[in-house]
């Protein structure tokens, strides 16, 4: 590997180590379900966000949810011995790609076959900290 390629990479290692991330991979929603949810909490504090995802009626909420959870926890990890302050870590991205399709096929009238397509997804969430203090 190249000088300029390791340093790079050695930068990119540091930047992640003060990054808060989880990601849930393979749910079987489509993408587009999913972001429906996603677009809900993007940006907001994670107590608002728990209590939105909590008394949603969409399915795709309870997976956030969880996902909303792993995510503290892996804040909690790398803070060790730091509280949880709700007020200030806030979801800074989040964001669905699509995942595997599994192509099924459902027979139709006079001999045709129809395609029927279920769709995954996967979501990666990032939380991050407001700084609070008002300084003039």
């Amino acid at each position: 590997m190249g000088a300029r390629k390791h340093t790079r990479a050695q930068e990119r290692k540091e930047a992640r180590k003060t990054q808060y991330m989880a990601s849930y991979r393979r749910i079987p929603t489509s993408p587009r379900k999913m972001r429906l949810v996603a677009d809900m909490i993007r940006g907001m504090n994670v107590e608002t966000a728990l209590f939105a995802l909590q008394y949603s009626h969409k399915e795709a909420a309870r997976r956030l949810y969880q996902l909303l959870r792993s995510a503290i926890a892996n804040w909690e990890v790398k803070n060790k011995g730091a509280r949880v302050d709700y007020s200030t870590l806030y979801i800074k991205e989040i964001y669905v790609d699509p995942g595997s399709t599994l192509k099924r096929i459902k027979p139709a009238a006079q001999g045709r076959a129809n395609r029927i397509r279920k769709r995954s997804n996967h979501v990666t969430m990032v939380l991050d900290t407001r700084n609070t203090s008002t300084e003039n």
